[in-house]
């Protein structure tokens, strides 16, 4: 079983000047302990539930090229974007970019959006949610022609490319992996199974039946297309709780692992501290049995 963090509070208690040195010390951390991935929340206002609006927020992929610079091993990516946010070019551009200058270790993590408030405070496009699928299967589509190094004309009904030329192209091959975010049936898990490379499932407190849901569904869209279920990373968010062992949340990631998740992207109620980091990766031998 892999294991992620994910950055999605930046409150710690030395404010902004502190920012920089305290990021840094948490990505070497992971970096170090043997994580997977470091993800970051891409949102321009808070949307941690623990945290505020006004609380500080880093802008996503300003800071993964930071993180990029200070790491070597450890995935980057986003959890996830609002596909609406930017426009496809310039998010597969950013994202190719990272890849290239980190080595591979680029994730597009990517989802259709949700945030209303956000978008009404800081001015971003969030159409309505019928409207946000079609262009993030456009995008999807988009950002796989463009790593294919296919520069032909890309016409869609939202996005019309004259010459969408991806140069230089990623590391990663055949591309940066493509994780969805989000559990809806009926679209989010369809578009995991033509597009996707993982998708990312919520950790509900229901004795696991909502995830064997989720999957089941997965694996019968995967049927319907004619593609491997086994071909698709199923991660899982969850939150490390104040206090927790490493042992207890070995076990945890157990009774995870049996529904058929492999990858446990874990979040904390606050900033991360690197005593959390080493809980983590204290974890990490007994996930690698899994």
């Amino acid at each position: 079983m892999r294991l992620s963090l994910n950055i999605t509070n930046y409150s710690w208690p030395d404010g902004s000047k502190g920012l920089a040195p305290r990021l840094a010390r948490i990505v070497r951390a992971a970096d170090e302990g043997g994580l997977d991935t470091v993800w970051v929340a891409d949102h321009l206002i808070q949307a941690d539930p623990t945290s505020t609006p006004g609380a500080e927020m880093l802008e996503a992929y300003t800071t993964l090229g930071f993180l990029a610079a200070l790491t070597e091993r450890v995935r980057i990516g986003t959890m996830v974007t609002g596909v609406t946010y930017r426009p496809p070019s310039m998010l597969i551009k950013a994202v190719t970019t990272l890849d290239v200058l980190s080595g591979g270790r680029a994730w597009l993590g990517i989802g259709a959006g949700y945030h209303e408030m956000e978008a009404r405070s800081m001015d971003l496009p969030l159409p309505p949610v019928a409207e946000r699928f079609e262009r993030l299967e456009e995008t999807l589509r988009l950002a796989i022609q463009m790593w294919s190094g296919d520069d032909a004309p890309f016409e869609g009904r939202h996005y019309r490319l004259a010459y969408p030329v991806n140069n230089p192209p990623a590391v990663r091959l055949p591309h940066p992996p493509i994780l969805l975010g989000g559990m809806g049936e009926t679209k989010t898990l369809r578009f995991v199974a033509r597009y996707a490379d993982a998708c990312n499932l919520f950790d509900i407190p229901d004795g696991g039946q909502t995830v064997r849901r989720k999957l089941d569904v997965l694996a019968g869209h995967c049927e319907e297309v004619g593609r491997p279920y086994g071909e698709i990373e199923k991660t899982l968010s969850t939150r490390l709780e104040p206090g927790e062992t490493s042992e207890a949340f070995v076990e945890r990631c157990a009774a995870l692992a049996a529904l058929g998740i492999e990858h446990v992207v874990v979040i904390t109620a606050g900033p991360w501290t690197e005593d959390a980091v080493a809980t983590l990766a204290a974890a990490i031998p007994a996930l690698d049995r899994m």
